[in-house]
């Protein structure tokens, strides 16, 4: 029996390795993978294209098996798809005949929670995101941002105990993305749910997490676990420090064909550079 005192949220992943594809076209996407994401800390993914980070991300989702190894949260083997376990993808995911207020409250719905209750706590989350005043507009009539801003409290309306998010604001502008960053930090300093989030961007990387786990190039591994220890709360200015530039070198070395140095004019979030990983 689990005590119900004890934070939730924990992920245990032991030896996993994960097949996608099928007859000759199959492949291992993810080979023997194993970590641990303590209950409320915030994880990057990072690692080159193709490297098995949405896989891994599916798995924790619970959309596709493991061909080998176990996936546990809260001690719980992960068999299938589940509102405590919510995903946030790149391009969102609302339902554009239903407006903003009932995206949010789309979850609650299919609980059987009546309409004014789900409604009540549709617009609490909209107040949280900054979109209480568009909770009657349809998602053709949002930003980007704010489509995304939709999207995360469409999932924090089934009190998650895991968030998983895959590039949630790699289609946004830089301004915006940065609000976004700003917002979820925001919110998880609020609500303390486990994130497991994946990124191509080391600044947002470093910005957001507790802990960096840098993948190899497939079949994905975990060559890396860089612990990201700025104090919270962060703000931009975070980017310019010594120790910023530090950490950021590091992982642009695991990610470079044999950890090959690069130049400290590379490593600027202003450089000029086909390197771009500037919030």
């Amino acid at each position: 029996m689990r005590d119900v005192n004890q934070a939730l949220g924990r992920i245990d992943i032991g030896q996993l390795s994960l097949r996608v594809g099928h007859g000759e076209q199959a492949f291992e996407a993810v080979q023997d993978v194993s970590l641990n994401v303590a209950p409320g800390e915030f994880v990057c993914l990072i690692g080159p294209s193709g490297c098995g980070k949405s896989t891994l991300l599916g798995a924790l989702a619970g959309h596709l098996q493991p061909s080998k190894g176990s996936i546990a949260v809260d001690g719980v083997a992960v068999k299938g798809p589940h509102a405590e376990r919510g995903l946030v993808f790149q391009h969102h995911t609302l339902f554009p005949w239903r407006r903003v207020i009932d995206n949010v409250a789309f979850g609650l719905k299919m609980q059987g929670v009546p309409r004014a209750e789900r409604h009540r706590r549709a617009l609490e989350l909209l107040t949280m995101v900054g979109l209480r005043d568009f909770a009657q507009h349809y998602p053709a009539q949002l930003s980007g941002g704010m489509k995304q801003r939709v999207e995360i409290a469409r999932v924090l309306i089934n009190h998650p105990r895991v968030i998983l998010m895959d590039e949630p604001f790699g289609a946004l502008d830089a301004q915006t993305r940065l609000m976004m960053q700003q917002l979820l930090l925001q919110l998880w300093a609020s609500i303390r749910t486990t994130i497991v989030f994946i990124t191509h961007d080391i600044d947002e990387a470093l910005f957001l997490a507790d802990r960096i786990l840098v993948m190899s190039p497939r079949p994905g591994r975990i060559i890396e676990e860089i612990a990201v220890d700025f104090a919270r709360p962060r703000d931009a200015s975070l980017v310019t420090s010594e120790h910023f530039t530090r950490l950021k070198r590091r992982c642009l070395q695991l990610l470079q064909p044999h950890g090959a140095e690069l130049p400290l004019e590379r490593l600027s979030p202003l450089g000029a550079s086909n390197l771009q990983f500037a919030i």
